[in-house]
């Protein structure tokens, strides 16, 4: 059991039968009344995001979170399939579940796929990846880095602000946390 008040950015925990993932959480206290957590909660059954306030002992089970290391192979009808890297097992997840996160993997990228018990909760991945740019508006001579930037079309479908400079074909690397373009590759 962990109280409220201890429930930090990316813990998972059991509220009834829902497993919920901490986004943001908060401490707040109002003029008058006890404190309260403010929580930004992400349903990891169903990917709908919401926020919520608890009072800060309130008690919830904590979930045991397990990941495995595997292998993106392919989506085929809304499905993703993926391979355990060591046993060879092949899971296979809704894209609807996975299409964040899919947003950032290539075929035959490795990830860590995260199992509550034996339910398939999600794909973690790494804090940076590195994509091609295969659409964006042609190069601005005399672009500086300073610029408000330009869309650009990554080889996954990730569409990420960039800086003038960058052309089709560029390989950079991507903040996975936030979709932000962080330097050329």
């Amino acid at each position: 059991m962990v109280a409220a008040h201890e429930l930090k950015s990316g813990m998972t925990f059991l509220n009834g039968d829902k497993l919920l993932r901490v986004v943001e959480a908060s401490h707040h206290k109002p003029g008058k009344g006890n404190t309260i957590m403010r929580m930004k909660l992400k349903d990891v059954r169903t990917g709908s995001t919401f926020d919520d306030t608890y009072r800060p002992d309130d008690k919830y089970e904590q979930a045991v979170i397990d990941t495995v290391g595997a292998q993106y192979l392919y989506k085929m009808d809304g499905t993703a399939f993926f391979m355990n890297t060591e046993t060879y097992d092949q899971y296979e997840i809704p894209v609807e579940q996975v299409k964040d996160e899919l947003l950032y993997i290539l075929e035959n990228e490795e990830v860590k796929i995260q199992f509550f018990g034996t339910e398939v909760i999600g794909l973690s991945l790494p804090t940076t990846v590195v994509l091609t740019v295969t659409d964006t508006q042609p190069s601005i001579k005399g672009a500086t880095v300073t610029g408000s930037g330009k869309p650009a079309t990554m080889e996954t479908g990730l569409v990420v602000n960039v800086p003038d400079f960058v052309e089709i074909g560029t390989k950079l690397e991507i903040n996975t946390q936030n979709g932000t373009y962080l330097k050329r590759a």
